[in-house]
């Protein structure tokens, strides 16, 4: 069964193999589980072995069976043909992108009848009374998902898979001399210089292509590194890899007492002023992330100190090629401004939004960029800003924010000009500064 709500294909399964989804032995209660390596994927893929593969992880021949769309129950047996002939499906077990959940959970709005009708089906009490996997367990207890880790691993029939098929990539992972990122070594940390275009700890879909994963084979590290904190994937600079759970911990314990500090260099595309800016960053977990220099109730508090702001020559065609800067459409473009920063919350994009706001966006920003161009071309398009309007009424303001939000554009795909530069704690007793940034 499949749900069209983004980048993952849900399937309810009795067994993959099987030539119908729906078996007597399913409805009778006879669970026969399955191998994973067998249903997904005969062979090995070499798509993590070779970085020339790093793009083709694409599943073209998979798109009609493991699509986004609605998915025919008798396609299932099409579905694990195609995933076994191609490999790539063990890759995406590698990558995290396969959970499971014992019990179907509750299809999204957007689910059609049919799909309706069979989650109903799979999730009736005179068919669940029958697997004993799930006694003892509430419904929402036997929903929760899990990771699917090794090909191998054993799926009992009725299991709810969620395979997502098209995962965020970070190619950019296998161009990297990571040993050389590498600022210091302890027996309770790593510091590591990250690169920009990659992600500290990988994403829902993608925990392999990670600057976890690959400081810690660069290192020979036989137990993995924890992320114990982020930098956005187009930022570069100095994060903190914890080498157990018990100094992840403890790091967590030094961010909540503010117990460490962090610089960053900032290219802004135009001047901004010295001293404490401040802005309210509404408190919605997706991008972009919206800032008012008014006080919102419920809105999150954000502050950074720009302690200076120098004239430097805009990054030359060259350099900008290098790291898929991206042209945003900024006009003046003889000189950009190099702000250093003392960050004083730690808001996600908070000072690409917040430099934005004040018609100073970061170089090669995509997201940021647009918005800022449009509010200087059209004064008052943004809701929240200096030139704000009044509003009638709470829809006309709603619709604004959703004309304002379309001013935005995509996440830049590799560099921007932002460096976390240095980080310290324990008031300086510990202190790591990053290479310089990529614009010098």
């Amino acid at each position: 069964m499949t749900f069209a709500s983004g980048s993952f294909t849900p399937i309810l399964t009795n067994s993959l193999v099987a030539s119908r989804i729906w078996t007597p032995n399913w409805r009778n209660g006879f669970f026969s589980p399955f191998n994973m390596v067998h249903t997904f994927a005969s062979t090995r893929s070499r798509l993590l072995k070779n970085k020339n593969h790093y793009k083709r992880l694409t599943l073209s021949s998979c798109s009609r069976s493991f699509s986004c769309q609605s998915t025919a129950l008798s396609d299932i047996n099409s579905t694990s043909h195609t995933v076994s002939s191609n490999g790539y499906v063990e890759d995406l077990i590698q990558f995290g992108a396969v959970y499971y959940a014992l019990v179907c959970p509750k299809p999204p709005p957007t689910a059609s009848p049919e799909q309706i009708k069979v989650y109903e089906e799979v999730t009736d009490p005179s068919i669940l009374r029958q697997r004993t996997s799930i006694k003892g367990k509430t419904v929402r207890e036997a929903q929760k998902t899990f990771k699917i880790t090794r090909a191998d691993e054993i799926v009992e029939a009725g299991t709810y898979l969620r395979v997502h098929v098209h995962p965020k990539r970070f190619p950019r992972c296998y161009d990297i001399d990571w040993k050389s990122r590498i600022i210091a070594v302890t027996d309770d940390y790593v510091v590591l210089d990250k690169p920009a275009g990659t992600s500290v700890g990988g994403t829902t879909d993608n925990i392999e292509e990670s600057c976890a994963t690959f400081a810690t084979r660069a290192l020979g590290f036989s137990a993995p590194l924890l992320t114990t904190h982020q930098i956005d994937n187009c930022t570069e600079g100095c994060v903190v890899l914890a080498r157990s759970k018990e100094y992840c911990s403890v790091f967590h314990g030094k961010i909540r007492e503010k117990k460490v500090k962090k610089l960053y260099l900032a290219l802004a595309a135009a001047p901004v002023p010295i001293g404490i800016l401040t802005h309210y960053m509404r408190p919605i977990n997706m991008a972009p992330r919206l800032v008012s220099e008014d006080f919102v109730k419920g809105w999150l508090l954000c502050q950074l100190e720009v302690l200076e702001c120098k004239k430097v020559p805009w990054p030359s065609s060259e350099i900008q090629r290098t790291y898929n800067l991206e042209d945003c459409g900024w006009a003046l473009k003889d000189f950009a401004y190099e702000c250093q920063i003392n960050l004083l919350t730690g808001r996600t994009h908070q000072i690409r939004a917040q430099l934005a706001a004040c018609s100073a966006p970061v170089v090669g920003d995509s997201m940021y960029m647009p918005a800022a161009i449009a509010e200087i071309v059209c004064p008052g398009s943004n809701p929240f800003g200096k030139n704000k309007k009044l509003y009638s009424n709470e829809n006309d303001k709603s619709l604004a924010i959703d004309e304002w939000i379309a001013q935005h554009g995509k996440e830049p795909s590799v560099a921007v000009g932002l460096q976390a530069c240095q980080i310290s704690w324990d008031d300086g007793q510990h202190c790591y500064g990053a290479r310089l940034p990529w614009w010098r």
